[in-house]
Protein backbone atom coordinates (compact mmCIF):
# COMPACT_ATOMS: atom_id res chain seq x y z
CA UNK A 1 0.00 0.00 0.00
CA UNK A 2 1.25 3.48 -0.86
CA UNK A 3 1.16 6.03 1.95
CA UNK A 4 -1.13 8.99 1.34
CA UNK A 5 -1.44 12.32 3.17
CA UNK A 6 -4.67 14.32 3.03
CA UNK A 7 -4.48 18.11 3.27
CA UNK A 8 -7.94 19.33 4.27
CA UNK A 9 -10.37 16.95 5.92
CA UNK A 10 -13.80 18.24 5.03
CA UNK A 11 -16.37 16.38 2.92
CA UNK A 12 -14.02 15.80 0.00
CA UNK A 13 -11.11 14.79 2.20
CA UNK A 14 -13.26 12.26 4.05
CA UNK A 15 -14.59 10.85 0.79
CA UNK A 16 -11.06 10.49 -0.58
CA UNK A 17 -10.07 8.70 2.65
CA UNK A 18 -12.99 6.27 2.31
CA UNK A 19 -12.11 5.41 -1.31
CA UNK A 20 -8.32 5.38 -0.89
CA UNK A 21 -7.97 1.60 -0.23
CA UNK A 22 -9.67 0.90 -3.59
CA UNK A 23 -6.70 2.62 -5.23
CA UNK A 24 -3.99 0.93 -3.18
CA UNK A 25 -3.53 3.71 -0.62
CA UNK A 26 -3.18 3.74 3.13
CA UNK A 27 -4.15 7.15 4.55
CA UNK A 28 -1.15 7.72 6.79
CA UNK A 29 -1.79 11.39 7.65
CA UNK A 30 -4.82 13.69 7.83
CA UNK A 31 -4.36 17.44 8.27
CA UNK A 32 -7.44 19.57 8.86
CA UNK A 33 -7.42 23.35 8.45
CA UNK A 34 -6.87 23.70 12.19
CA UNK A 35 -3.82 21.41 11.98
CA UNK A 36 -2.22 23.28 9.10
CA UNK A 37 -2.60 27.03 9.63
CA UNK A 38 -0.08 28.76 7.39
CA UNK A 39 1.33 25.40 6.37
CA UNK A 40 2.61 24.79 9.90
CA UNK A 41 1.41 21.17 9.86
CA UNK A 42 3.72 20.25 7.00
CA UNK A 43 6.93 19.09 8.64
CA UNK A 44 9.64 16.61 7.70
CA UNK A 45 8.71 14.43 10.68
CA UNK A 46 5.03 14.16 9.79
CA UNK A 47 5.70 13.52 6.10
CA UNK A 48 8.46 10.96 6.52
CA UNK A 49 7.54 7.93 4.40
CA UNK A 50 4.62 9.70 2.66
CA UNK A 51 4.48 8.83 -1.05
CA UNK A 52 2.03 11.53 -2.22
CA UNK A 53 -0.43 14.10 -0.85
CA UNK A 54 -3.87 15.25 -1.98
CA UNK A 55 -5.11 18.77 -1.17
CA UNK A 56 -8.83 19.48 -0.83
CA UNK A 57 -8.51 22.41 1.58
CA UNK A 58 -9.09 26.12 0.84
CA UNK A 59 -7.57 28.34 -1.83
CA UNK A 60 -5.71 30.59 0.62
CA UNK A 61 -3.80 27.60 2.05
CA UNK A 62 -2.60 26.15 -1.26
CA UNK A 63 0.53 28.32 -1.83
CA UNK A 64 2.13 27.51 1.53
CA UNK A 65 1.17 23.83 1.28
CA UNK A 66 2.58 23.47 -2.22
CA UNK A 67 5.88 25.16 -1.44
CA UNK A 68 6.48 23.23 1.78
CA UNK A 69 5.71 19.87 0.18
CA UNK A 70 7.92 20.67 -2.81
CA UNK A 71 10.75 21.43 -0.40
CA UNK A 72 10.18 18.04 1.27
CA UNK A 73 10.10 16.21 -2.07
CA UNK A 74 6.52 14.99 -1.60
CA UNK A 75 4.44 15.15 -4.81
CA UNK A 76 1.09 16.90 -4.47
CA UNK A 77 -2.29 16.64 -6.19
CA UNK A 78 -4.31 19.86 -5.76
CA UNK A 79 -8.08 19.53 -6.03
CA UNK A 80 -8.75 22.88 -4.37
CA UNK A 81 -9.75 25.65 -6.77
CA UNK A 82 -9.74 29.43 -6.63
CA UNK A 83 -5.95 29.92 -6.23
CA UNK A 84 -5.28 30.82 -9.88
CA UNK A 85 -3.71 34.21 -9.08
CA UNK A 86 -0.84 32.27 -7.43
CA UNK A 87 -0.31 29.97 -10.42
CA UNK A 88 3.03 31.46 -11.54
CA UNK A 89 4.42 31.59 -8.00
CA UNK A 90 3.45 27.96 -7.33
CA UNK A 91 5.02 26.78 -10.55
CA UNK A 92 8.21 28.66 -9.75
CA UNK A 93 8.36 27.15 -6.25
CA UNK A 94 7.78 23.60 -7.50
CA UNK A 95 10.45 23.98 -10.17
CA UNK A 96 12.90 25.61 -7.72
CA UNK A 97 12.72 22.58 -5.43
CA UNK A 98 12.49 20.10 -8.34
CA UNK A 99 9.19 18.94 -6.88
CA UNK A 100 6.00 17.50 -8.33
CA UNK A 101 2.52 19.03 -8.48
CA UNK A 102 -0.59 18.14 -10.44
CA UNK A 103 -3.65 20.39 -10.27
CA UNK A 104 -7.06 20.28 -11.83
CA UNK A 105 -10.25 22.27 -11.87
CA UNK A 106 -12.06 18.94 -11.94
CA UNK A 107 -10.90 15.32 -11.61
CA UNK A 108 -14.01 13.67 -13.05
CA UNK A 109 -13.36 11.54 -16.14
CA UNK A 110 -16.79 12.59 -17.40
CA UNK A 111 -15.73 16.24 -17.22
CA UNK A 112 -12.53 15.43 -19.10
CA UNK A 113 -14.69 14.04 -21.91
CA UNK A 114 -16.94 17.12 -21.65
CA UNK A 115 -13.91 19.38 -22.22
CA UNK A 116 -13.19 17.53 -25.47
CA UNK A 117 -16.81 17.84 -26.58
CA UNK A 118 -16.90 21.55 -25.77
CA UNK A 119 -13.70 22.14 -27.72
CA UNK A 120 -15.02 20.20 -30.71
CA UNK A 121 -18.34 22.07 -30.74
CA UNK A 122 -16.57 25.42 -30.48
CA UNK A 123 -14.22 24.48 -33.32
CA UNK A 124 -17.08 23.40 -35.58
CA UNK A 125 -19.00 26.63 -34.92
CA UNK A 126 -16.02 28.98 -34.84
CA UNK A 127 -16.86 30.48 -38.23
CA UNK A 128 -20.64 30.10 -38.00
CA UNK A 129 -21.32 33.69 -36.96
CA UNK A 130 -25.07 33.12 -36.66
CA UNK A 131 -24.42 31.20 -33.41
CA UNK A 132 -23.82 32.93 -30.09
CA UNK A 133 -22.49 30.97 -27.12
CA UNK A 134 -23.02 30.70 -23.39
CA UNK A 135 -21.52 28.72 -20.52
CA UNK A 136 -23.30 28.09 -17.21
CA UNK A 137 -22.75 26.26 -13.94
CA UNK A 138 -24.54 25.67 -10.64
CA UNK A 139 -23.08 24.20 -7.43
CA UNK A 140 -24.04 23.77 -3.80
CA UNK A 141 -24.29 26.91 -1.69
CA UNK A 142 -21.08 26.13 0.25
CA UNK A 143 -18.83 26.41 -2.82
CA UNK A 144 -17.04 29.74 -2.54
CA UNK A 145 -15.51 30.41 -5.95
CA UNK A 146 -17.80 31.52 -8.77
CA UNK A 147 -17.60 30.92 -11.63
CA UNK A 148 -16.18 27.49 -10.89
CA UNK A 149 -12.70 26.51 -11.99
CA UNK A 150 -14.33 23.92 -14.23
CA UNK A 151 -16.44 26.52 -16.02
CA UNK A 152 -13.40 28.74 -16.54
CA UNK A 153 -11.56 25.75 -18.03
CA UNK A 154 -14.53 24.98 -20.30
CA UNK A 155 -14.51 28.57 -21.55
CA UNK A 156 -10.76 28.32 -22.11
CA UNK A 157 -11.01 25.15 -24.21
CA UNK A 158 -13.82 26.69 -26.27
CA UNK A 159 -11.56 29.66 -27.02
CA UNK A 160 -8.66 27.33 -27.79
CA UNK A 161 -10.98 25.56 -30.23
CA UNK A 162 -11.16 28.79 -32.19
CA UNK A 163 -14.38 30.35 -30.90
CA UNK A 164 -13.27 34.00 -30.61
CA UNK A 165 -16.67 35.65 -30.17
CA UNK A 166 -18.07 36.52 -26.71
CA UNK A 167 -19.13 33.60 -24.47
CA UNK A 168 -21.69 34.69 -21.88
CA UNK A 169 -20.82 33.14 -18.49
CA UNK A 170 -23.20 32.68 -15.54
CA UNK A 171 -23.12 30.91 -12.16
CA UNK A 172 -25.55 29.98 -9.40
CA UNK A 173 -25.09 28.62 -5.87
CA UNK A 174 -27.96 26.78 -4.19
CA UNK A 175 -28.77 23.73 -2.09
CA UNK A 176 -26.58 20.63 -2.25
CA UNK A 177 -25.96 20.30 -6.00
CA UNK A 178 -22.60 18.51 -6.60
CA UNK A 179 -22.08 20.37 -9.86
CA UNK A 180 -23.76 20.95 -13.23
CA UNK A 181 -22.02 22.54 -16.22
CA UNK A 182 -23.64 23.47 -19.49
CA UNK A 183 -22.61 25.15 -22.72
CA UNK A 184 -24.88 26.21 -25.53
CA UNK A 185 -24.96 27.79 -28.96
CA UNK A 186 -28.04 29.62 -30.19
CA UNK A 187 -29.08 30.96 -33.59
CA UNK A 188 -32.37 32.00 -35.17
CA UNK A 189 -32.57 28.52 -36.68
CA UNK A 190 -31.82 26.28 -33.68
CA UNK A 191 -30.19 25.76 -30.29
CA UNK A 192 -27.43 23.32 -29.36
CA UNK A 193 -26.75 22.43 -25.71
CA UNK A 194 -24.21 20.16 -24.03
CA UNK A 195 -24.41 19.39 -20.30
CA UNK A 196 -22.48 17.47 -17.68
CA UNK A 197 -24.28 16.75 -14.41
CA UNK A 198 -22.45 15.21 -11.47
CA UNK A 199 -24.55 12.91 -9.30
CA UNK A 200 -22.08 12.86 -6.42
CA UNK A 201 -18.56 13.89 -5.47
CA UNK A 202 -17.31 10.32 -5.87
CA UNK A 203 -16.16 10.93 -9.45
CA UNK A 204 -13.95 13.79 -8.27
CA UNK A 205 -12.46 11.68 -5.46
CA UNK A 206 -11.72 8.66 -7.68
CA UNK A 207 -10.06 10.92 -10.24
CA UNK A 208 -7.88 12.60 -7.62
CA UNK A 209 -6.75 9.20 -6.31
CA UNK A 210 -5.90 8.01 -9.81
CA UNK A 211 -3.92 11.21 -10.31
CA UNK A 212 -2.13 10.62 -6.99
CA UNK A 213 -1.01 7.15 -8.07
CA UNK A 214 0.35 8.63 -11.29
CA UNK A 215 2.26 11.33 -9.39
CA UNK A 216 4.20 8.96 -7.13
CA UNK A 217 7.89 9.44 -7.88
CA UNK A 218 7.15 12.05 -10.55
CA UNK A 219 8.51 15.58 -10.79
CA UNK A 220 7.15 18.53 -12.73
CA UNK A 221 4.10 20.78 -12.89
CA UNK A 222 1.03 19.25 -14.53
CA UNK A 223 -2.61 20.09 -15.27
CA UNK A 224 -4.97 17.11 -14.99
CA UNK A 225 -6.90 17.64 -18.23
CA UNK A 226 -3.62 17.50 -20.18
CA UNK A 227 -2.46 14.16 -18.76
CA UNK A 228 -5.62 12.23 -17.82
CA UNK A 229 -5.51 10.04 -20.93
CA UNK A 230 -1.95 9.03 -20.02
CA UNK A 231 -3.05 8.34 -16.44
CA UNK A 232 -5.86 6.08 -17.61
CA UNK A 233 -3.70 4.31 -20.22
CA UNK A 234 -1.17 3.32 -17.55
CA UNK A 235 -3.93 1.60 -15.56
CA UNK A 236 -4.96 -0.74 -18.38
Amino acid sequence: MNRLALIGYGKMGKLVAALAPDHGFEVALRLSSADNAGGAGITAERFEGIDVAIDFSVAAAVPATAERLAALGVPLVVGTTGWGIHHSALREAVERYDGGLLYGANFSVGVMVFYRLAEAAARLLAHETAYEAWAYEIHHSRKKDAPSGTLLQIKKVMEEGGYDRPIDVASNRAGSIPGTHQIGFDSEADTITLEHRARSRAGFAHGALRAARWMIGRRGFYEFSQVWEEIISQET
